[in-house]
Protein backbone atom coordinates (compact mmCIF):
# COMPACT_ATOMS: atom_id res chain seq x y z
CA UNK A 1 0.00 0.00 0.00
CA UNK A 2 1.58 3.35 -1.00
CA UNK A 3 1.64 6.35 1.32
CA UNK A 4 -0.88 9.12 0.19
CA UNK A 5 0.82 12.22 -1.58
CA UNK A 6 0.81 15.41 0.71
CA UNK A 7 -2.18 16.78 -1.95
CA UNK A 8 -3.94 13.63 -1.41
CA UNK A 9 -4.22 14.21 1.73
CA UNK A 10 -5.09 17.97 1.58
CA UNK A 11 -7.68 17.34 -1.07
CA UNK A 12 -8.92 15.02 1.14
CA UNK A 13 -8.93 17.17 4.54
CA UNK A 14 -10.84 19.71 2.14
CA UNK A 15 -13.61 17.37 1.38
CA UNK A 16 -13.81 16.44 4.95
CA UNK A 17 -14.26 19.96 6.17
CA UNK A 18 -16.59 20.85 3.43
CA UNK A 19 -18.52 18.01 4.69
CA UNK A 20 -18.80 18.80 8.31
CA UNK A 21 -19.33 22.22 7.54
CA UNK A 22 -22.33 21.08 5.44
CA UNK A 23 -23.33 18.75 7.96
CA UNK A 24 -23.28 21.18 10.58
CA UNK A 25 -25.22 23.77 9.14
CA UNK A 26 -28.17 21.03 8.61
CA UNK A 27 -28.13 20.08 12.21
CA UNK A 28 -28.33 23.82 13.31
CA UNK A 29 -30.85 24.40 11.03
CA UNK A 30 -32.95 21.82 12.31
CA UNK A 31 -32.73 23.04 15.55
CA UNK A 32 -33.31 26.74 15.17
CA UNK A 33 -36.66 25.39 13.41
CA UNK A 34 -37.38 23.62 16.37
CA UNK A 35 -36.60 26.28 18.60
CA UNK A 36 -38.81 28.53 16.20
CA UNK A 37 -41.64 26.46 16.29
CA UNK A 38 -42.18 26.20 20.35
CA UNK A 39 -41.32 30.07 20.19
CA UNK A 40 -44.68 30.52 17.77
CA UNK A 41 -46.67 28.22 20.15
CA UNK A 42 -45.53 29.75 23.55
CA UNK A 43 -46.29 33.71 21.75
CA UNK A 44 -49.92 32.26 20.57
CA UNK A 45 -50.79 31.42 23.87
CA UNK A 46 -49.84 34.97 25.47
CA UNK A 47 -52.01 35.86 22.61
CA UNK A 48 -54.61 34.17 23.24
CA UNK A 49 -53.93 35.00 26.92
CA UNK A 50 -54.13 38.59 26.37
CA UNK A 51 -57.65 37.53 24.40
CA UNK A 52 -59.19 36.50 27.66
CA UNK A 53 -57.72 38.57 29.82
CA UNK A 54 -59.82 41.81 27.48
CA UNK A 55 -62.76 39.49 27.72
CA UNK A 56 -62.89 39.03 31.12
CA UNK A 57 -62.59 42.50 31.99
CA UNK A 58 -65.49 43.45 29.42
CA UNK A 59 -67.63 41.29 30.97
CA UNK A 60 -66.50 42.24 34.39
CA UNK A 61 -67.23 45.96 33.49
CA UNK A 62 -70.84 44.95 31.81
CA UNK A 63 -71.32 43.18 34.62
CA UNK A 64 -70.11 45.88 37.72
CA UNK A 65 -72.22 48.22 35.26
CA UNK A 66 -75.60 45.98 35.29
CA UNK A 67 -74.75 45.83 39.09
CA UNK A 68 -75.11 49.83 40.21
CA UNK A 69 -77.95 49.87 37.36
CA UNK A 70 -79.56 46.65 39.50
CA UNK A 71 -79.57 45.04 42.74
CA UNK A 72 -78.27 41.62 41.94
CA UNK A 73 -79.92 40.39 38.78
CA UNK A 74 -78.31 39.69 35.26
CA UNK A 75 -74.59 41.65 36.46
CA UNK A 76 -74.07 38.22 38.43
CA UNK A 77 -74.28 36.12 35.23
CA UNK A 78 -72.03 39.03 33.80
CA UNK A 79 -69.38 38.67 36.84
CA UNK A 80 -69.32 34.88 36.65
CA UNK A 81 -68.34 34.72 32.92
CA UNK A 82 -65.98 37.56 33.45
CA UNK A 83 -64.36 35.29 36.31
CA UNK A 84 -64.08 32.37 34.22
CA UNK A 85 -62.39 34.34 31.11
CA UNK A 86 -59.81 35.58 33.63
CA UNK A 87 -59.35 32.23 35.18
CA UNK A 88 -58.49 31.04 31.20
CA UNK A 89 -56.39 33.96 30.74
CA UNK A 90 -54.00 33.18 33.64
CA UNK A 91 -53.24 29.27 32.62
CA UNK A 92 -52.94 30.59 29.24
CA UNK A 93 -49.90 32.56 30.12
CA UNK A 94 -48.61 30.03 32.40
CA UNK A 95 -48.67 27.81 29.43
CA UNK A 96 -46.76 30.48 27.05
CA UNK A 97 -44.59 31.44 29.75
CA UNK A 98 -43.60 27.80 30.08
CA UNK A 99 -43.24 27.10 26.05
CA UNK A 100 -41.08 30.18 25.96
CA UNK A 101 -39.14 29.43 28.73
CA UNK A 102 -37.98 26.03 27.34
CA UNK A 103 -36.76 27.98 24.44
CA UNK A 104 -32.79 28.13 23.92
CA UNK A 105 -29.92 27.79 22.02
CA UNK A 106 -28.73 25.09 19.64
CA UNK A 107 -27.37 22.85 21.98
CA UNK A 108 -26.55 19.42 19.76
CA UNK A 109 -24.50 21.88 17.09
CA UNK A 110 -22.74 24.06 19.68
CA UNK A 111 -21.81 20.27 21.25
CA UNK A 112 -20.77 18.87 18.05
CA UNK A 113 -18.72 22.18 16.85
CA UNK A 114 -16.81 22.04 20.12
CA UNK A 115 -16.07 18.57 19.30
CA UNK A 116 -14.90 19.59 15.66
CA UNK A 117 -12.78 22.17 16.60
CA UNK A 118 -11.18 19.82 19.49
CA UNK A 119 -10.73 17.49 16.40
CA UNK A 120 -9.27 19.93 14.11
CA UNK A 121 -6.88 21.21 17.12
CA UNK A 122 -5.30 17.49 17.09
CA UNK A 123 -6.63 15.06 14.61
CA UNK A 124 -4.18 12.34 15.75
CA UNK A 125 -6.09 12.42 18.92
CA UNK A 126 -9.26 10.10 19.60
CA UNK A 127 -8.76 7.54 16.02
CA UNK A 128 -12.34 6.47 16.57
CA UNK A 129 -14.86 7.60 14.31
CA UNK A 130 -17.41 10.03 14.72
CA UNK A 131 -20.92 8.69 14.67
CA UNK A 132 -22.78 11.02 12.45
CA UNK A 133 -25.84 12.70 14.31
CA UNK A 134 -29.24 12.12 12.96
Amino acid sequence: MAEPTLGELVQRASKDMSELVRKEIELAKVEIKTEVVAAVKGAGALGAAGMAGLLGLLFLSAGAAFGIGEALGAWAGFLIIGAVYLVAAGVLVLAGKKRIDEVGPPEKTIETVKDDMAWARHPTRGTEEKQPVS
